[in-house]
């Protein structure tokens, strides 16, 4: 997680509100009131800053310096919010379920709509009301809190997973643990032990099965919903990430799924773990190749609204469709 820039004020302002930003500098952009106080700047100045547009009240008794958050990339964004939201929560609050989530890269949800907030706080603070962050009481243990880039605060990846489960589709949820595994945030080795520790907790029953069906070789969310649309409909894919190979052995392409029995190529047209384009035959040589090599071997492709067509995946698996 990258560090926050430095923030870029007028000189003409004075020397405690260059303290401030300098601080705020340290906090992905975002000082609280107290320590506006601290770095000399009273009630007058931080209403003086705030008319001028200088800084921006994000959540009650908290401030960003608008020079060192706006432009910002949304992981960036992510950061800023957090921080400032851990910010009005004291030492006690971290970020927990969704937004841990985000920030640890797990794969499945929409984009972030740049307001949502989940934050942790402990059970004595349940009565707790902060407009814009979704406060959470959960009973986690200090070993289950780490900290991040620069001094954010949030749950472990396997605590993580353990609770925003719980507040989850299937398809999301099983996207959710497929791409922590892939990322290497959590091994298959640990999700029966995380299972167990949800162990009576509302809605723990209901997901048992969705940790036995992660798959560490999907690289999508889109790989992974396919995936669970095809095993429903009784033609599970008999692997991920299968390999093809030329006459010398060399691999030339690799299928996001692979049905031996069909001999179908599955390829998911989505977005790839960081971002980019995902497709095996992207190019006439890789299809040719495929073509020369393994020529009775079929290729379908899918897209996100094919997900929500279950009956068009099957046939086009089944070499039944007649579109």
């Amino acid at each position: 997680m990258s560090v926050p820039p430095a923030p870029n004020l007028p000189a003409a302002l004075p020397p405690p509100a260059h303290r401030a930003a300098a601080l705020a500098a340290r906090q992905y952009g975002s000082i609280t009131w107290h320590q506006a106080l601290d770095c000399g700047i009273d009630d007058g100045l931080v209403r003086r800053l705030l008319r001028s547009g200088h800084w921006v009240k994000v959540y009650p008794r908290v401030y960003a310096v608008r020079s060192a958050v706006e432009g910002a990339e949304e992981d960036q964004r992510l950061l800023q919010r957090v921080m400032a939201a851990q910010l009005a929560l004291g030492p006690a609050g971290f970020a927990g379920g969704a937004t841990a989530a985000r920030l640890w890269g797990m794969q499945g949800f929409p984009p972030w709509d740049g307001r949502e907030m989940h934050m942790v706080i402990p059970a004595l603070g349940a009565q707790r009301h902060v407009r814009g962050i979704t406060l959470h009481s959960w009973d986690t243990a200090d070993e289950e809190i780490t900290t991040v880039g620069s001094g954010i605060r949030l749950t472990t990846p396997g605590r993580t997973l353990r609770d925003v489960l719980l507040h989850v589709d299937r398809d999301t949820g099983v996207s959710l643990i497929d791409s922590a595994l892939n990322r290497g945030l959590v091994r298959r080795t640990d999700l029966p032990s995380l299972h167990a520790a949800n162990r009576g907790r509302r809605g723990c029953r209901r997901v048992g099965e969705w940790w036995r069906s992660a798959d560490d070789r999907a690289q999508s969310p889109l790989e992974t919903r396919i995936r669970l649309v095809c095993a429903d409909g009784g033609l599970p894919p008999s692997a991920l990430q299968h390999p093809f190979t030329d006459a010398r052995g060399r691999v030339f392409a690799v299928a996001d799924l692979w049905w031996e029995e069909l001999q179908v190529i599955g390829e998911c047209d989505g977005l790839g773990p960081h971002g980019q384009a995902r497709t095996l035959a992207y190019d006439r040589k890789r299809q040719n190749a495929l073509q020369a090599h393994y020529p009775g071997t079929r290729i379908v492709r899918f897209t996100w609204e094919d997900i929500y067509k279950p009956a068009y995946v099957l046939a086009a698996v089944a070499g039944t469709d007649r579109r």
